[in-house]
């Protein structure tokens, strides 16, 4: 018989691969249900003169057997666990009856009391099942599983392994530089990590969140010697996970573009180390967008190129054509030029393009720092130095930046 009210439901989690589950009812809880039980690799026989759409084209495609007739005595025998789903209570009571008497644990969805089980809200994340029972409160159940889910996806809520794993990394792109920028998956594996090598674009405000023994490390600070930096990131990359320890690499914006992602990436494929790449909002996107310009626009902007300023147009190992670049008419993004702006302005003038051009700077963008400069090409190089634009700054170049959202009144 069902336990009383007061005591509380005992927790289990059912391994049903192989056994027969028999659902009776073949509608809206059915179909609910029925998914979860197929995921599970339940032999699972349906017993419903009908089904909604969705649950018959299951039985078509061979998930689940569907026995196309009411409830009958002796339809549970050799089952493991019953759904009974009616909308008939006397066929219900019987088939709970049924249950009880063979000892097989018994959902009802139109009788809580009269069950032998209750189904929990449950949500999956990551390899983690969440089940919650909160009595005959099914929204409030829902309630505490969708946060609880929410924060492991997002990884507000640690659940790091503790068991013995493979050494592996995670190339994390950060975003912009906002903390809440940073992708459900790169928070969640943030969350997870043992060792943080970090750079100085990486959204800073996430470090503060890491638990005591997670060791962050600043890639600029890592000891060169012999090696160049990026050598020294890469050695630092294959001996922390080598020694059995969860890594990210914690990158600003996305790991590819101009993150040197790649370079880690086969320094860690040469060593065995598998690693997951999780792609960043780029700043090239982003910032512009933060400051209040769109990239693209209708009748505006078509196209938008994106290069690395810190080489200068002059420089032989460049490898930016300026001169094509000089002749498009959509929005140019310029990452790392800051302190190179001057030359890439007057190569793109000289090549063609209208010195009137507007230009945008956004200094520290989508931070609480966060600043934006206009100017035209023709001016942005006194512009820079009299307002003292530092690093990091997105500069945008192209009519967008005369783009603006109408002020409302």
């Amino acid at each position: 018989m069902p336990e009383p009210a007061e005591h509380p439901a005992y927790p289990v989690g059912l391994r049903l691969s192989g056994r027969r589950v028999v659902v009776i009812g073949g509608g809206q809880v059915a179909q609910r249900r029925l998914p979860a039980l197929v995921a599970a690799g339940a032999d699972v026989v349906l017993v419903s003169p009908s089904a909604t759409p969705s649950v018959e084209a299951m039985a078509e495609a061979g998930e689940i057997r569907w026995t196309r007739r009411r409830y009958e005595e002796g339809d549970l025998a050799e089952s493991w666990y019953v759904l009974v789903a009616t909308g008939d209570t006397e066929a219900n009571a019987r088939a709970s009856a049924e249950a009880e008497r063979s000892r097989i644990w018994c959902v009802r969805s139109d009788d809580a009391e009269a069950a032998t089980a209750w189904t929990p809200a449950t949500g999956r994340s990551e390899g983690v099942t969440v089940a919650v029972l909160t009595g005959r409160d099914p929204r409030r159940s829902a309630a505490v599983r969708d946060a609880i889910v929410e924060g492991l996806r997002e990884g507000s809520i640690a659940a790091p392994h503790v068991r013995a794993r493979t050494p592996s990394v995670a190339l994390v792109g950060g975003g912009p530089g906002d903390p809440d920028l940073i992708t459900v998956r790169g928070r969640r594996l943030l969350a997870e990590a043992d060792v943080v090598i970090a750079d100085r674009l990486g959204p800073r405000d996430l470090l503060d969140e890491l638990p005591p023994h997670v060791e962050v490390i600043d890639a600029a600070k890592i000891p060169y010697g012999r090696f160049m930096a990026q050598e020294a990131i890469n050695n630092a990359l294959v001996e922390h996970a080598k020694a059995g320890r969860s890594v990210v690499r914690l990158k600003g914006g996305d790991p590819y573009v101009f993150g040197r992602g790649m370079e880690e990436a086969q320094a860690l494929a040469e060593a065995g180390i598998p690693c997951t790449v999780v792609p960043g909002i780029s700043s090239s996107i982003s910032v512009p967008s933060a400051a209040g310009i769109p990239v693209t626009h209708r009748g505006v902007a078509h196209e938008f190129t994106v290069v690395s300023g810190h080489v200068a147009p002059d420089d032989p190992r460049s490898l930016v054509d300026w001169q094509s670049l000089a002749r498009l008419r959509g929005t140019l993004v310029i990452l790392m030029g800051v302190d190179k702006i001057g030359a890439i302005a007057a190569a793109l003038v000289s090549h063609g393009k209208d010195p009137a051009t507007r230009v945008a700077l956004v200094q520290e963008g989508t931070t609480a720092a966060q600043r934006r400069v206009d100017a035209t090409l023709a001016t942005v190089a006194e512009t820079v130095r009299a307002e003292e634009v530092r690093p990091p700054a997105v500069i945008v170049v192209g009519d967008v930046v005369g783009v603006g959202v109408p002020t409302l009144p």
